[in-house]
């Protein structure tokens, strides 16, 4: 399949330009925990809610690389609109990779994308099951009907529901044999409805509320690689493992704008009996190099392993990515948390951006797979041992 629609095209040398837009926004959002719209519109005219649309498609196929200095530049913007974005992206890599789609119900995914912002995620986790990372199936039905399926279940961590414009909806049949797969709702559809509100201590913005579906019908063909039930039908943390690196690079573009702040903060304040900047002061200087260490030795991991990736080097293994990312995480936290130390209260008043970043930082490790998911499969191919999917 190929189109000749005009998606927007990126310029990454724009992101910059970008950061700074969202981050104008960011608070406001933050403190209302309302949908980032304008956020997200930026992204769409940056080019960047469809660059890793596949060349087939006429996208610019971005790949792992290029995704993650995306995500990074967003994600020190404003990071909800990076999540929100992130899942589209995501998306989209996937389909350019291995065509999975059916060819019209994609066509038309990308015909909207041509003339608005345009939004996707995968809806998977639920209130029993958990995240799909620790094995499991869903307890969302699928039920045949006339003219196609008829979807009834309860999700959690729709992140952007409500302004999503299709949800990936992963569900089990009710056929003799069931059969597990992701049901391609449209965000308008009649019978879905968003319950529990998301009331988080991060990431306030990204929307990933609860959602009940009741009796949403979709037509016959919305559906994407139906499988028996077993282990095909669970997630692979492994094969996925390189996806997680740009969500990494989300991250520590928080922690990029926590170290912005405090370096702001260090040659602002001039405590009287001090008589000059406390960013001349050895205990800031100290504070300063750990920050920079950290945060400098992840970016070189996590943009290090994706440039691997994107050249198909053989030696860099799913859990070298899975192992780059938990460092990642382990980093962008540990450098946000000694710059709150070091200011001490104002570190932590809801005035201050650094307790914005705070926030949001500590949603790292939350993403699947988990670091004690991560670590057994990094831990099982060190040690030469099957890995396990289930914890």
């Amino acid at each position: 399949m190929t189109t000749d629609l005009s998606l927007p095209v990126p310029d990454l040398s724009s992101l910059a330009s970008v950061t700074r837009q969202l981050a104008t926004t960011a608070a406001a959002y933050d403190r209302d925990g309302t949908f980032p719209a304008e956020g997200i519109r930026t992204a769409h005219e940056a080019g960047l809610l469809t660059a890793t649309v596949g060349e087939r498609y006429g996208g610019p196929a971005l790949a792992v690389a290029a995704t993650a200095r995306i995500l990074h530049a967003l994600g020190e913007g404003d990071p909800s609109v990076a999540l929100i974005t992130a899942m589209s992206l995501s998306i989209h890599r996937r389909q350019a990779v291995r065509a999975h789609w059916p060819q019209e119900l994609y066509g038309q995914v990308l015909a909207e994308a041509a003339a608005r912002p345009v939004l996707l995620n995968h809806i998977r986790v639920e209130p029993a099951l958990g995240s799909p990372a620790r094995g499991g199936l869903p307890a969302t039905v699928a039920r045949r009907t006339a003219d196609g399926w008829s979807l009834s279940g309860h999700k959690r961590f729709a992140t952007g529901v409500e302004g999503l414009d299709w949800l990936l909806v992963w569900a089990t049949t009710d056929e003799p044999t069931p059969r597990v797969g992701t049901f391609v709702v449209p965000g308008t559809a009649p019978g879905i409805e968003i319950t529990h509100r998301w009331d988080h201590l991060g990431l306030r913005a990204s929307g990933s509320h609860d959602i009940a579906l009741r009796d949403v019908e979709i037509p016959a063909g919305n559906v994407i690689d139906l499988a028996e039930h077993g282990a095909a039908a669970e997630q692979d943390n492994r094969a996925g493992a390189a996806l997680h690196l740009p969500l990494a690079a989300l991250y520590l573009g928080v922690a990029r704008a926590a170290q912005r702040y405090f370096h702001r903060f260090a040659h602002e304040r001039v405590p009287a009996n001090l008589g000059h900047p406390v960013a001349r002061t050895e205990r800031f200087r100290r504070a300063a190099g750990e920050i920079a260490l950290r945060l400098d030795a992840a970016e070189q991991l996590v943009f290090g392993g994706a440039e691997r990736v994107d050249a198909a080097d053989a030696s860099y293994t799913p859990e070298h990515a899975l192992g780059a990312r938990v460092l990642a995480d382990r980093h962008a936290t540990e450098a946000v948390t000694l710059a709150v130390r070091l200011l001490g209260n104002p570190g932590l008043s809801h005035d201050n951006p650094l307790e914005r970043h705070f926030r949001d930082v500590q949603c790292a490790p939350v993403h699947a797979p988990q670091e004690d998911t991560a670590l057994l499969a990094v831990g099982a191919a060190a040690l030469g041992t099957p890995s396990e999917r289930k914890t």
